[in-house]
């Protein structure tokens, strides 16, 4: 008997890691960016490649959707993203975007600056640059949200 109860209670915690799993990426993330940008499509790539659905939108007009996101002028990159009413804007990682839609933190989105080499979609061999995955709230304020 303590056997097939060992063996439910394994069955069990693996459906539910599984579960939790598909619900971390199962959010759609909507991409705006040039049609003319390698790095954001291999940052969609990596996207994909972590179980999240991805629609791509080339536009000509980045603005429009930086606006949307209410993003600080200091915090902009190639590509701006919206997943479950926040924003995400460049080379997020896809950890700290499955980590913000667990937490549901209280914040208008996160955001990787520039184009740090070694984020994803910025692979160049074994280099690697420290960067920082920064939030930010609809007033502006910004925190550090992850280190890499």
């Amino acid at each position: 008997m303590s056997y097939l109860k060992t063996l439910f209670l394994g069955i069990v915690m693996v459906f539910s890691t599984v579960s939790s799993y598909a619900a971390d990426s199962s959010s759609t993330i909507n991409v705006y960016k040039s049609a003319a940008c390698g790095c954001c499509k291999e940052w969609v790539y990596h996207l994909e490649e972590n179980g999240f659905k991805v629609i791509s939108h080339d536009v000509s007009d980045l603005e429009t959707y930086k606006k949307r996101a209410n993003l600080p002028y200091d915090l902009g990159s190639c590509h701006t993203a919206f997943v479950d009413g926040y924003a995400v804007e460049g080379h997020v990682p896809a950890t700290d975007i499955k980590k913000m839609l667990t937490e549901k933190p209280d914040i208008r989105g996160i955001a990787v600056p520039g184009m740090p080499m070694g984020s994803p979609g910025m692979e160049y061999g074994n280099r690697k640059d420290p960067y920082q995955t920064i939030s930010y709230t609809r007033d502006g304020n910004k925190s550090v949200y992850a280190s890499h």
